[in-house]
């Protein structure tokens, strides 16, 4: 009996054990799961918790936007772009420029003989000792004879030295004195007039000076040097060329038609002539026989075309002299206008003409959607290619510090001890390098030595990267350094991996994140030095584009305030992708930063 007692007495108490501790759980049983269920259990991976915790920071996920446009405006854009990075855009204009410029002559100019040098101080001696009516004038160590040729020209000759000898033991010694060949026969007449102690004698149809100084003998003759004129001889094509003997020819037939009032002829270099003088325009035409055209015109005035490949012929030179005479303001020649204008004694004379020139800074149109650059190129196109250079280079630039900073200072937080301490020391000098003065140093070497644009490029983005990476360096090692006596490091150990495996498949990992945001951060930095530069002219040129160097191309104050699309949209360029990479790096630092909300 007592047993069945126990038995009814042990049925209450385990239903009691199976009813609900909380009397509120059956009205929720449904509800309720067990510990185990997948529906209860909610696992969320650290990268995910990493996303939720960056898509929730508006900021970052604003800057995402901002540089998913920017990757997009410049590598997509620019293949749909009509237009190259490079191409030029011309338009046609009517411009007014200088033509020719019109003086009279007032002083003497030269005609130099061939072969023979008379500088410009022997010419001013000579202007001065025409001026004071002598015939005789010394220049240096030279004397130069001056002989009235016209009524405006003179012939310039000097004595000089064509050879010397020496008498030494009955013996004579000829030799040239100017270190060029003797005429033939030469040596042997002078050798016979020291002996007969003769003071001249001649060869041909040159007769020689023969002057002793001590002990040797100088044969000396009178070289014609050249022609001093004040008069000028044009001619009527550009490859016409003066000589002496022409110059004084024709002055000396002017001289006569002047007088006799009537057409002369005169020959010159084998060559016959007929001068006509015009007193009406103190000129006198030269016609060569036969010819009706003319070839050459002696003038008082001289007109010279500012550009040295155009040539003025003598017809419409004529007509710039009557204009300047006759003190018009205009002149048409052959369906063009020339404007003269006169300022003390030079007249000038300005073409309208139709030229074709860059469509420098055309205003935002159909066409061109931002306009055009001071060298006539699309901005917007050049944005695009820009962009893509200025990404790049910012890419590259954190990729080399990256790779060199984890290097070293992965190796000096693992091994520490006199590793530690030469990359250490290694990093404050790099700290304490002067970097802008450095890159500028550098930039002005490769303008010296003309470095092309693509060398130039590739030697920026190495030099930015060598230059950037101690802090990289220096916050790895720091990181390591609290990791390498951790647990999974001895185990690591244990396991006889090698010292490369342990430090960049199991350290440099656990520092991924704070890589990660320091990357994102140095590429805003990277595209600023990168922007300064080229605007400095030191950085990327022609015929790359980058942001910096269009806004390089504003250079003027009248620029800067006229054509504000040409550098506007290139700032805010820089400044959007700067803002992106800055609030991107902004958003990774608080998502991996565990003290974060959930």
């Amino acid at each position: 009996m007592n047993q069945d007692k126990n038995v009814k007495e042990e049925v209450p108490m385990a239903e009691e054990l199976h009813k609900p501790v909380n009397p509120s759980a059956e009205d929720h049983g449904q509800a309720a799961q067990r510990l185990d269920d997948e529906q209860r259990v909610k696992v969320v991976s650290p990268s995910m918790l990493v996303f939720r915790r960056f898509i929730r920071n508006r900021l970052a996920v604003t800057g995402l936007i901002f540089f998913i446009v920017m990757l997009l405006f410049s590598y997509v854009g620019g293949i749909f772009s009509p237009y190259s990075e490079t191409q030029r855009f011309y338009k046609t204009t009517e411009m007014s420029e200088e033509f020719a410029g019109v003086t009279q002559s007032s002083t003497y100019r030269f005609i130099i003989a061939q072969g023979q040098d008379f500088p410009t101080a022997s010419q001013a001696k000579a202007q001065l000792a025409i001026k004071n009516g002598e015939t005789t004038f010394t220049a240096g160590n030279d004397t130069f004879t001056l002989e009235k040729i016209s009524s405006e020209g003179y012939g310039i000759s000097q004595m000089a030295s064509v050879a010397k000898a020496e008498t030494l033991g009955g013996m004579t010694t000829v030799t040239s004195a100017n270190s060029g060949d003797l005429p033939d026969g030469l040596a042997e007449a002078f050798t016979q007039a020291i002996q007969d102690g003769a003071e001249s004698f001649t060869l041909g149809a040159t007769t020689y000076q023969v002057v002793r100084d001590r002990k040797t003998y100088y044969a000396k003759t009178e070289l014609y040097i050249g022609v001093g004129t004040m008069k000028l001889i044009d001619f009527d094509t550009a490859d016409s060329q003066n000589s002496t003997d022409f110059t004084i020819a024709a002055l000396q037939a002017e001289d006569t038609a002047t007088a006799a009032g009537q057409t002369v002829s005169f020959e010159a270099e084998g060559q016959a002539y007929t001068l006509e003088y015009n007193k009406t325009d103190d000129a006198a035409l030269i016609y060569q026989a036969g010819q009706t055209a003319p070839y050459a015109v002696i003038s008082n005035y001289i007109v010279n075309s500012v550009q040295s490949d155009v040539h003025i012929g003598i017809d419409l030179r004529q007509k710039i002299v009557e204009a300047v005479q006759q003190g018009t303001s205009q002149l048409t020649y052959d369906s063009h206008e020339y404007d003269i204008s006169r300022e003390n004694n030079r007249w000038t004379l300005t073409l309208q003409q139709d030229k074709t020139v860059f469509d420098a800074y055309a205003f935002p149109s159909r066409a061109h959607w931002l306009g055009t650059d001071g060298y006539g190129m699309d901005i917007l196109t050049r944005l695009m290619y820009g962009g893509r250079v200025s990404i790049q280079i910012s890419f590259m630039v954190v990729l080399i510090s990256l790779i060199l900073g984890i290097t070293l200072g992965g190796l000096s937080g693992y091994f520490g001890g006199w590793v530690d301490f030469v990359i250490m020391r290694l990093v404050d000098i790099f700290y304490c390098l002067p970097t802008w003065p450095i890159m500028i140093i550098i930039g002005a070497v490769m303008d010296e030595l003309k470095v092309d644009s693509a060398t130039r490029m590739n030697f920026l983005m190495l030099l930015l990267g060598v230059l950037g990476w101690s802090g990289v360096a220096r916050m790895v090692r720091g990181q390591i350094l609290g990791l390498r006596d951790q647990e999974f490091m001895i185990a690591t150990e244990a396991t006889g991996l090698t010292v490369g495996r342990r430090i960049f498949k199991h350290l440099v990992p656990n520092v991924i994140p704070q890589l990660i945001v320091m990357a994102t951060m140095s590429m805003g930095d990277t595209i600023l030095t990168e922007s300064t530069l080229s605007f400095l002219g030191l950085g990327v040129k022609y015929p790359f584009a980058s942001w910096g160097n269009i806004i390089n191309a504003v250079s003027t104050q009248y620029v800067m305030t006229n054509y504000v699309f040409v550098w506007l949209p290139a700032g805010l360029c820089i400044l959007i992708t700067v803002l992106g990479f800055n609030f991107i790096g902004d958003g990774l630092r608080d998502a991996f930063d565990p003290k974060m909300k959930r």
